[in-house]
């Protein structure tokens, strides 16, 4: 049975939320949060890149780092910036883009849960990513960011849902440079905590939507502390981890676009007859073309817009991986007209996040940087479900969630 429980979080008072909060630490390079932490010493960028504090061009893995990290998150605590709740409570966390908002409940999940696999993944995480988070995870003593859940319909936690939304929150703001709303409550309520512990106790699993790296350090965190405490009894806080909790029909899963520097000696035309050979290639002209199914692909060349539409004998439609576009776009374009194997490797190719949208895609061609773009059709959430409950993993770069997680709102100390 999955286990969660709430939590005495550690958060900023209302009137510096606003100074606190952040983008989340992977979403931006040094140079970037060092511009957006400017001059505001309570921004949460100190806590979770803490190389801006050193020079310029000071690398995220210095060692200095990780011991930074965790003067600065005392420093927070010490000044006010940030303080612990006295009582153990859930949170609610909504988020709105576009006009759709979705609500996530924060709670503390169980490591075992996501090593015995009921927190399932979909991507394959890399040990240096890894590491890098459980040096971070160790020092601060703290999960200073959540990691972003779903969870299968359950209409007691929607109806909990909106009883909270209903009422005032505690935070409610519109984050910079993006603009989506962001609004937060505390579910203090022990009856209403118990329900909340009941309902995730009768699901078979959790799915990571994001945070694959902050899952496996936290859980590798909570093994090293409890192999260090031959008193252990699993029901320690750092045994457990800091998570937002969403219902998966209310998520939005953008795409990964891709962007290539060279047709491997190809010229245009040759490329574009090569590729008919596995779909249906057709010239949609200069303006942009959003793929509009599955299995449809938007090409950018030369300055003009083609549909790929992927012949039926292409792909099994049986086969939760074979069926994804991400894996029939790496077979049949990138690795067999290409010669693009490893897409974690090759610096032949770059990945765009789908918020950016058909004109980044554009820009970067047109700039010679690249010599073509491909857009695909998202991923659904089933999708991501069907995977995950298969066991099986999903191409790289296959999915982008947004709006991210907003950091700074709420922190979960591990002892």
């Amino acid at each position: 049975m999955p286990r969660v429980k709430p939590f005495r979080g550690v958060r900023p008072p209302k009137a510096l939320v606003e100074q606190v909060e952040s983008r989340p630490y992977d979403v931006l390079d040094s140079e970037e949060a060092r511009a957006e932490a400017g001059a505001n010493e309570k921004s949460l960028y100190h806590i979770i890149k803490p190389e801006i504090n050193f020079e310029p061009g000071c690398s995220e893995y210095d060692e200095r780092c990780y011991s930074e990290g965790a003067a600065q998150f005392a420093k927070f605590q010490k000044e006010g910036w940030l303080v612990q709740d006295e009582e153990e409570n859930y949170y609610l966390y909504a988020q709105t883009m576009n006009g759709k908002t979705q609500y996530g409940i924060v709670v503390c999940c169980h490591t075992d849960d996501y090593m015995q696999g009921r927190i399932k993944k979909h991507e394959l995480t890399r040990r240096d990513k890894e590491d890098d988070r459980m040096r971070h995870v160790r020092e601060t003593n703290a999960n200073v960011e959540p990691v972003f859940l779903a969870f299968k319909h359950n209409q007691v936690l929607l109806d909990m849902i909106s009883k909270y939304a209903a009422k005032e929150p505690v935070y409610d703001f519109i984050a910079p440079i993006d603009g989506f709303g962001h609004k937060f409550w505390v579910i203090a309520d022990k009856a209403d905590q118990a329900i909340i512990t009941e309902e995730f106790g009768k699901m078979d699993a959790m799915y990571i939507a994001d945070g694959h790296h902050r899952s496996a350090a936290a859980a590798r965190v909570g093994a090293e502390k409890a192999a260090q405490n031959p008193n252990n009894t699993g029901d320690e806080e750092y045994n457990f981890y800091m998570a937002v909790r969403f219902p998966a029909e209310q998520l939005t899963i953008l795409v990964y676009n891709r962007v290539v520097k060279d047709l491997k000696g190809k010229t245009s035309e040759e490329f574009l007859a090569a590729i008919a050979e596995d779909f249906d290639v057709e010239c949609k002209g200069a303006e942009e073309y959003q793929p509009q199914v599955m299995h449809e692909f938007a090409l950018y060349l030369d300055g003009m817009w083609y549909s790929l539409k992927a012949h039926d004998d292409v792909f099994d439609a049986t086969d939760p991986i074979g069926v994804l576009d991400v894996d029939i776009s790496s077979r049949l374009i990138l690795q067999k007209q290409l010669e693009i194997g490893d897409l974690r490797s090759s610096q032949r190719i770059d990945f765009v996040g789908g918020l950016r949208g058909l004109g980044e895609l554009k820009r970067r061609v047109d700039s010679g940087e690249m010599k073509m773009a491909l857009a695909l059709y998202p991923v659904s959430m089933d999708q991501i479900i069907n995977i995950a409950d298969s066991g099986n993993i999903m191409p790289p770069k296959a999915t982008w969630f947004e709006p991210k997680l907003r950091s700074g709102l709420i922190i979960h100390k591990l002892s």
